[in-house]
């Protein structure tokens, strides 16, 4: 293990537009050793391939990037939606976001954020000479708790999970579901030193090497809990009514109520 790591910000990247060559671009930017993992915001990935729709398309846009919904809330001004999209992700509105977008537009997430990586990495490694892991990441907000973080929606050369299955705690307990999900702990690691304001898209977190590996090693998608496993499926007040209305349907299917005598 090691005793420690950094993350520092990349400045000094261009405004990024459809089809320019990211890995080009960040290669001439940053300096890169072995090991390196390149955290980068998923919008500009977005941007370089065109993934972008005018504002006022904005509620159509969510609605075509959703599979399926999890719970809407209504608020003054609107309805907010928790759906999971495309890609897999759990999370407001599609990851359908204004936020840093071109004046008029907002953009929507990579249709394919692993691949995407994998095809940044690829490109690095080549440029560079040297092993280079690749995170997407995009700010989502969690179950149960305030605020935002980022997570990793997008991963290629990397160790998405540490996986201590089988093996002992420092007390000689056995492990037996303990499996960090890394990928996400150094997205979050990332946005520390880039963040929504700053105008620094990317990080580069050095120190753990030990975690980059491959680049055909399972992407981001893995971390996506499968549908049998998901305790959550739904928000409770969709629970709520969707339990009622199977409950009412049940007993209408069983004929109305009769009136019985305390005699019968």
């Amino acid at each position: 293990m090691a005793a420690g790591f950094s993350v520092a910000g990349v400045e000094g990247l261009p405004e990024i537009s459809t089809g320019d060559d990211l890995a080009a671009i960040i290669a001439g930017a940053a300096e890169f050793v072995d090991g390196d993992i390149l955290v980068v915001t998923s919008k500009i990935v977005s941007k370089a391939e065109g993934r972008v729709v005018r504002a006022s398309d904005r509620e159509d846009a969510i609605t075509a990037e959703t599979v399926r919904v999890i719970a809407t809330r209504e608020y003054e001004g609107g309805v907010t939606r928790i759906v999971e999209n495309r890609q897999g992700i759990v999370g407001a509105a599609a990851g359908v976001d204004a936020s840093n977008a071109p004046e008029g537009t907002v953009l929507l997430l990579p249709v394919d954020p692993d691949a995407s990586a994998r095809d940044l990495a690829t490109g690095l490694r080549a440029l560079t000479g040297v092993r280079v892991g690749v995170i997407l990441s995009d700010t989502l907000g969690r179950p149960w708790r305030e605020g935002q973080t980022d997570i990793a929606i997008g991963a290629a050369g990397v160790h998405v999970f540490d996986d201590l299955r089988g093996g002992v705690d420092a007390s000689g307990k056995p492990l037996s579901v303990t499996m960090p999900c890394v990928a996400d702990e150094i997205a979050g690691a990332g946005e520390l030193v880039k963040g929504k304001s700053s105008g620094v898209p990317l990080a580069i977190v050095r120190g753990l090497g030990r975690y980059v590996g491959d680049l055909d090693l399972p992407g981001a998608r893995s971390i996506q809990r499968p549908s049998e496993r998901d305790l959550f499926r739904q928000g409770a007040d969709e629970a709520y009514d969707d339990g009622y209305r199977a409950g009412f349907d049940e007993a209408q299917a069983e004929g109305p109520l009769r009136e019985t005598s305390d005699f019968e």
